[in-house]
Parts: C-alpha cells; sequence; structure tokens
C-alpha cells in the first residue's frame, strides 16, 4: 500500500475578537483607579491621546468627607456602616503586640471596649481611666501608645486627632497643616481665605494642604466593615435627588479622554502611516472608555435600584440579588456583569460599598442540594445571606464585651415567626466573618 500525498478541505469554526472588541473588554475590566493609570501608559506612547483630569473645588470634595466634617464637633453624629467584624479582632492582636503583661495591657483592653465602628475612641477618657484603675496621665500614656498601631488614626478622640496623627506619620504636620485641622469648621464651609490668612500662607497654597487632607483617611476603622470599601476615590457615587436615589459617575476619578490629531512631521510614508494608526487607536481608545462609562453606570443604577434600601438602612438590608437578574434586566451575559463591577466601588450616605459585595442569596435557597425545586422550600421573608452576615456583625460590634452574645442568642434575635435563624448557620457565617466565639470574645486581659 502507497502513501501518496493528498489535498482534502475541512471546514472549521473558531472564536476571534477583533481589536475593538479586545480594547472595550480591557477597558471594561478596570475600576476607576486602573483605567487612570492604563490611560496615562496609553497617552505616554501615543502623542495622538491627550489626558485632562478634573480638578474638584474643595468645597465640591467627596461626600464622605462631607460627612466627617459635620462630625468634627460632635462624635456621635459620625455615620458609618453598623457592621465592623474584624475591627476587635485585629485591635486585639495589636494590643498584645504593643504592651506586655501587666496593668497597661489590661488597660489598652479596657480603650479598645470604646472604639465605635469608625475606629475612633466614643467614650471620654477620663471615664475609661477610671474603669481601668489608671490615673489621667497613665490613661493617656497608654492612649498614646495605642494610637501607634495600623492603621493610623486609630484612638483618636476626634477628627481632628485622627487627621493629625495620619500627617504626623506622613511627615505633612507643619504649622499651615496645624492651623487647618485647628479650623475644620471654616473647611468644612469652604472659607480658604480666612484659612489662608490664619495660617500666614497665599491661598494657593492652602489649596495644597488640602489636597493632602484628601489622601487621609477620617474613618480608620470602616475598612473593617464587612462589605465596606476602603475609603479611596470611589467609582460611583449615590445622592439622593427630588425624586430618588441618583447614581453619577464620579468624574474625578477618571481623567478626561481628547483626541489631539498631529500631523506627521516627515513626508515618510512610514511615519505618516504610524500616525494615521496612533489616531485610529486614540479614537478607538476614547470611544472604549465612553462605552465603558455608560455600561457601567447602566449596571451600577440597576444594582443599586434593587438593593435601595442598603442605601437608607445599609447593609443589614441586603435582599437577594444574584448576576443572572441583573443580567436579564439589562439584556447581558452575566460575566459582562461580573467583569464590569470587578474592584468597583459606590459612595453613599451609608458608606462606601464594593457593588460586588451587595451580591447575595436567599437564605432559605442556600445549600439546597442540585435538582431541588426551589419553589417549594418555605418561605423565608425573602432574607439574603448578605443581610445575615450584616446583622450578626452589628450584633457582635454592639455587644458588652465582658458578656458577649453566644451563637444562640443571635440566633434568637436574628429569627422571627416566618424566617427561624438555626445556630449552626449564625457559627457558620461568623466563621466566615472571621470572629472569633463568644467565650473568645470576652473581654478579659491575657
Amino acid at each position: 500500500m502507497s502513501i501518496r500525498p493528498a489535498n482534502r478541505l475541512a471546514q472549521t469554526q473558531r472564536l476571534a475578537l477583533n481589536t475593538g472588541l479586545a480594547l472595550s473588554l480591557k477597558v471594561l475590566r478596570h475600576d476607576s483607579e486602573g483605567l487612570a493609570a492604563f490611560l496615562e501608559e496609553q497617552a505616554e506612547t501615543n502623542p495622538q491621546l491627550r489626558l485632562h483630569k478634573p480638578e474638584r473645588a474643595p468645597s465640591d470634595w467627596l461626600p464622605r468627607w462631607t460627612s466627617a466634617f459635620a462630625a468634627a464637633s460632635s462624635m456621635p453624629e459620625i455615620d458609618s456602616p453598623a457592621a465592623q467584624p474584624g475591627l476587635m479582632q485585629h485591635v486585639s492582636g495589636q494590643i498584645s503586640l504593643l504592651f506586655p503583661p501587666g496593668k497597661p495591657r489590661e488597660a489598652a483592653f479596657v480603650m479598645m471596649g470604646g472604639l465605635d465602628p469608625s475606629g475612633w475612641l466614643s467614650r471620654p477618657l477620663d471615664r475609661l481611666a477610671k474603669e481601668a484603675g489608671l490615673t489621667l496621665p497613665e490613661a493617656e500614656a497608654v492612649l498614646a501608645r495605642l494610637q501607634q498601631m495600623e492603621p493610623t488614626g486609630l484612638f483618636a478622640r476626634n477628627l481632628r486627632e485622627c487627621l493629625e496623627l495620619q500627617a504626623r506619620e506622613a511627615e505633612q504636620l507643619d504649622a499651615p497643616m496645624a492651623v487647618i485641622l485647628s479650623h475644620l469648621d471654616l473647611l468644612a464651609a469652604g472659607d480658604l481665605g480666612r484659612l489662608a490668612r490664619l495660617a500666614h500662607v497665599p491661598d494657593p497654597e492652602i489649596t495644597r494642604r488640602l489636597r493632602q487632607i484628601r489622601a487621609f483617611n477620617p474613618k480608620p476603622g470602616s475598612g473593617f466593615t464587612q462589605g465596606s470599601a476602603p475609603i479611596r476615590e470611589p467609582d460611583l457615587i449615590v445622592t439622593r435627588g427630588a425624586h430618588g436615589w441618583v447614581v453619577s459617575l464620579n468624574r474625578s476619578a477618571l481623567p478626561e479622554v481628547e483626541i489631539a490629531p498631529r500631523k506627521p512631521a516627515s513626508p515618510d510614508p512610514a511615519v505618516k502611516a504610524r500616525a494615521e494608526a496612533q489616531l485610529a487607536e486614540a479614537r478607538a481608545l476614547k470611544q472604549a472608555v465612553a462605552g465603558r462609562n455608560a455600561s457601567l453606570l447602566r449596571i451600577g443604577t440597576e444594582i443599586l435600584r434593587q438593593q435601595e434600601a442598603v442605601l437608607d438602612h445599609g447593609l443589614t438590608a441586603l435582599a437577594p440579588m444574584t448576576m443572572a437578574s441583573v443580567a436579564a434586566v439589562l439584556s447581558m451575559h452575566p460575566s459582562t456583569i461580573s467583569r464590569a463591577i470587578a474592584g468597583v466601588s459606590a459612595e453613599s450616605p451609608q458608606g462606601v460599598f464594593w457593588l460586588r459585595a451587595l451580591f447575595t442569596t436567599n437564605l432559605s435557597r442556600r445549600g439546597a442540594a442540585p435538582g431541588t425545586d426551589l419553589t417549594a422550600l418555605p418561605a423565608r421573608g425573602d432574607i439574603s445571606a448578605g443581610a445575615i452576615r450584616a446583622r450578626i456583625a452589628a450584633l457582635v460590634a454592639g455587644e458588652d464585651p465582658a458578656h458577649p452574645l453566644s451563637d444562640q442568642a443571635i440566633a434568637d434575635q436574628l429569627s422571627a415567626p416566618d424566617a427561624p435563624v438555626a445556630r449552626r448557620t449564625i457559627a457558620k457565617y461568623r466563621g466566615l466573618l472571621r470572629l472569633p466565639p463568644a467565650h473568645a470574645r470576652r473581654n478579659r486581659p491575657d
């Protein structure tokens, strides 16, 4: 049998992305911070592309600073999400490192009980000193050591002290900065001229110092909150309008893309072709960024529409929601939703949330065996697993350190006649939140 070469015609099928679609997918998966860095890289190599980052006036700062400045004179008014899993555990570990066994460590644990979710010390130092059996100077020495722990700003007694601790660590606490932090009421009112006169510096110098303050964290404890995002420039801003909640893009977090056509300096055809290619790339990038912003705004608006109760009451009001349900409303694929919200945060009156943290399943349907008829499961009042976790964290955050709540006690408080919550469910979610059991949370010195 001889082997002879032969030609055969075969048909194959494969999926290939064109350049524009690949660029759109690359842009879509970036949050604002990552996209800004990507655009800066493109602008460095493409002379046809120009970026303009809008400057925000100090009086038009993010809502998180508005609420923080409003609380400067009255700490109990500070608004932050109620849940704070991990904060006490973090502080407890830091105390064990900072203090050897003895009376100062015992006093440190007493002061730990005075922390609120923002990371500030919410109880007067003289009362804590009396409770710990210390004189006021001794308590101040313990507090000064507690204020050395990370993140900087923990155990501050007010907003001014919180910002001063961070300015000192950044080596920015000079005379003008001290004046600004001593007059936060003028800062909240946007009276920069009077601040400049008090600090004996020109107005542009005050503006420069305010940019430095924007980089500080007014609520260092909020990073330990269930579902919350670190305080940074959010991608979306949610405000209450005349006809309900309004979701908008945070334009200050993303530079504006501008096309700057340039004629090639040389008549060489290769140089001319390269310039035309760069111009096409710049136009495609601008179009991809515009599409990304439009898609993100649509997706973010729908997510927050379905979780409107969270904007009023926080994460304890989370309703069951999946990416498939959002995708169905927007006629998108769930993978597009997942790609678009990766690393995306939204600023709201309840704090800064990751959009991904707002997705949660129905507690009654979670853990059902494959093939189970979910419609046949008993009604549970549409309770979401995320809301249960947030409520557990809130109860633990507000419990008496000397008498922590057991898993059964938490289950009893969260149960309703038509929606019972099992103790094992509480134990499971407490573990996911990295909260120790009741006996380990009891506030007792080593």
